[in-house]
């Protein structure tokens, strides 16, 4: 049996979570990184390494669904890369929306059957039924 690292899952929902408000983001406008990671405090992502944040544009870049250009004209200082959803990233994005609609549904289920479920046995599970007859060795 495999064992997973502590934390390991985590940081792949993390990860997974930034991907999808990255594109989201993208999607209603182009924007330079730093505001990008300003923009993930909204969704309870501020927390994350600026340089995590890097280098999953950089994959999702890879992967073709941003692309990235650098501003020089609209910045005061040095010349800024500004990113850009892509017709591949918005399949995904809409892609992955319907994915967590699914798990909402899922987990929406799950919670209210364990709320009736606390109600009726007032916090207590059911006991164990111990089998009284050994079973048939035959």
């Amino acid at each position: 049996m495999r064992r997973r690292r502590a934390g390991h899952g985590r940081w792949r929902r993390t990860a997974g979570m930034a991907e999808s408000t990255l594109l989201l983001m993208l999607h209603q406008r182009p924007a330079h990184g730093y505001t990008l990671l300003e923009g993930l405090g909204e969704f309870g992502l501020d927390a994350m390494d600026p340089s995590a944040v890097y280098r999953i544009l950089r994959d999702m870049e890879d992967r073709g669904w941003v692309t990235s250009s650098w501003d020089d004209e609209e910045t005061l200082g040095p010349p800024r890369r500004v990113y850009r959803i892509t017709d591949t990233g918005d399949e995904v994005l809409k892609s992955g929306m319907q994915d967590l609609d699914e798990t909402r549904e899922m987990l929406d289920r799950l919670v209210h059957q364990y709320r009736a479920h606390m109600l009726v046995c007032s916090g207590k599970h059911y006991p164990r039924v111990e089998n009284s007859e050994p079973e048939d060795q035959g």
